[in-house]
């Protein structure tokens, strides 16, 4: 691990950094790290869902991985978790104000992938 006189050396904005105890990039980068959680907060970008309805945009993942995701992504402040006192149980999650701020950063990421499959450069992403 390295000491925090030189945590930011590898960073080329470390000029900006170095007042923080982790590089914010690395931060970010722990924030949204996970399978799921980038999707997640897409599919939660403009809507407040169930859990059922995010599963149901993730076809793939089970749902103790989605649960986890969740769980994470609410750890961070990036989600909210609002449970109704209703049998059964009806729980819904949506963007905090902090998770609000990446909005932007995901429609770039979008805006990325719409022209990365234009020019063609997809053919070995057969993603799911």
């Amino acid at each position: 691990m390295m000491d925090k006189d030189n945590h930011h050396e590898e960073c080329f904005m470390k000029d900006k950094c170095t007042s923080h105890d982790i590089c914010p990039m690395v931060l970010v980068q722990k924030i949204v790290s996970g399978k799921w959680k980038i999707l997640i907060l897409w599919y939660l970008s403009y809507n407040t869902l169930r859990f059922n309805s995010i599963k149901k945009r993730l076809p793939y993942v089970t749902q103790k991985m989605l649960t986890q995701q969740l769980r994470s992504l609410e750890e961070d402040n990036l989600i909210f978790r609002k449970v109704y006192p209703v049998v059964p149980p009806k729980v819904e999650y949506s963007l905090t104000e902090v998770g609000k701020k990446i909005i932007p950063i995901l429609e770039m990421m979008h805006g990325f992938g719409a022209e990365y499959l234009e020019q063609g450069h997809d053919k070995k992403n057969n993603v799911r």
